[in-house]
């Protein structure tokens, strides 16, 4: 596969590109900030942040940046990549795709695409291997955000699925419920109800169990200790994340890991003093 160009752009004055009978490439393109006219079957329509466009070659092609932000200032910013290649036109057949979507979180598209890009700028050192292993990792994050987008039937499953994208990637951080509320722009009770009402469970309880998650990792496959397991899980104390494991497992974190941690057991008793253990 090749690709003919991937960056980031960001415009402050109008801009504009029209290709009547498209390019000889794939175009996506991510809107992240500002917003666009683009030519979307066969109208003109507004492109605002979170929305993905997906072009396939000979497709006629027009931008137009040119929507005032609050500042009275033109802004427009997208990350967009440009490829060919028989990988390429194997994956686009191998089902519909729409032409525009509205994602819930871009971040994880955004860390692959920004990845591309920045391995793309090394012009003769970059790694052909690592491109098309980072294009096709962007393709597949791509079709999973289509397929959560068709999954979406309202506008409060589509908050929801924001605040499970949020927590996920901050699970790991002091979080508070005002925290995702001013994520997604709800009010905290709102967020509250809207999250349990899709999920069964409350903000704190899904953090809770990302972060038993990551300690079950961190106690199976490093030689962490279970002060520092607590610390990078995000449970901050190690009695704290005494108690919540107990609580969902039945057994305490020092049990667990003498029972399931075979590479490293010089640290299953560095910690974990408390009765029954």
């Amino acid at each position: 596969m090749k690709i003919h160009l991937c960056d980031y752009s960001f415009h402050t004055e109008p801009f504009r590109q029209f290709y009547r009978d498209g390019l000889d490439t794939y175009i996506f393109r991510l809107q992240t900030e500002g917003a666009s006219h683009v030519l979307v079957n066969g109208q003109m329509e507004t492109i605002l942040p979170g929305e993905l466009l997906l072009y396939e070659p000979g497709e006629p092609y027009q931008l137009e940046a040119s929507v005032q932000n609050e500042d009275d200032a033109d802004v427009s910013g997208d990350y967009y990549v440009m490829c060919t290649g028989s990988w390429i036109d194997q994956w686009w057949a191998l089902s519909p795709r729409p032409k525009r979507t509205k994602v819930a979180e871009d971040m994880r598209l955004k860390a692959i695409w920004y990845q591309l890009i920045l391995e793309k700028r090394r012009m003769e050192d970059s790694d052909p291997a690592l491109l098309a292993a980072l294009l096709q990792s962007l393709c597949y994050m791509i079709d999973r955000a289509i397929q959560e987008n068709s999954h979406l039937p309202s506008n409060p499953s589509f908050y929801a699925l924001k605040m499970k994208y949020f927590i996920e990637e901050h699970a790991t951080k002091r979080m508070k419920l005002e925290d995702v509320a001013a994520h997604v722009g709800l009010s905290v009770s709102r967020t509250g109800h809207l999250f349990k009402s899709e999920y069964g469970m409350s903000v704190l309880q899904y953090a809770q169990k990302v972060r038993l998650a990551i300690a079950i990792e961190l106690m199976k496959n490093s030689p962490m200790t279970l002060e520092h397991v607590a610390e990078i899980s995000g449970f901050g104390s190690y009695s704290y994340f005494h108690r919540i494991f107990r609580e969902h497992y039945g057994i305490s974190p020092g049990r667990y890991r003498k029972t399931s941690n075979k590479r490293y057991p010089a640290q299953v008793a560095q910690k974990d003093t408390s009765p029954n253990t």
